[in-house]
């Protein structure tokens, strides 16, 4: 007997990896399987947004509050940096996120409201629109107000 998708994924992830490699493909859950596969990519989609707001938060913390600057910020920064690079090398097709302008508008609102939180700072302190183009975002060793 089969196992149901919704009994337990994990053991009928396995059945069906067991039921393609040897080839039972009629046994095959051919539409749950097909939505796993796109969740796959919208997993790498997600952890790459993840990862740009706390990246953008760190950074509108580092503009906006010059004083509380330390290591700590810096080191997630350049963590998240190295995170993003890996992941739009192996998966290239991530970067059309980059340059998709309502992709991008809720990111950067998303760090909006998480520096809001991390800091006290007002929401409306913090600017509408993107401050950095994404290529100096993500440049190595940029941090605001050293350009």
């Amino acid at each position: 007997m089969l196992i149901a998708y919704e009994d337990d994924i994990i053991e009928w992830s396995k059945e069906q990896a067991n039921l393609l490699r040897s080839g039972n493909l009629s046994a095959i859950d051919i539409e749950h399987i097909a939505e796993e596969i796109e969740d796959v990519g919208k997993s790498e989609q997600r952890e790459l947004a993840n990862r740009m707001v706390v990246l953008m938060t760190h950074l509108l913390k580092w503009h906006f509050q010059p004083a509380r600057q330390g290591s700590s910020w810096e080191r997630t920064i350049k963590e998240q940096r190295n995170s993003i690079l890996r992941r739009l090398k192996n998966t290239p097709s991530l970067k059309k996120s980059l340059t998709d302008e309502e992709w991008l508008a809720d990111i950067w609102l998303d760090a909006r409201l998480a520096a809001e939180k991390e800091t006290q700072i007002d929401f409306d302190k913090f600017p509408n629109e993107l401050m950095w183009k994404i290529d100096t975002i993500l440049t190595d060793s940029w941090l605001p107000n050293t350009d």
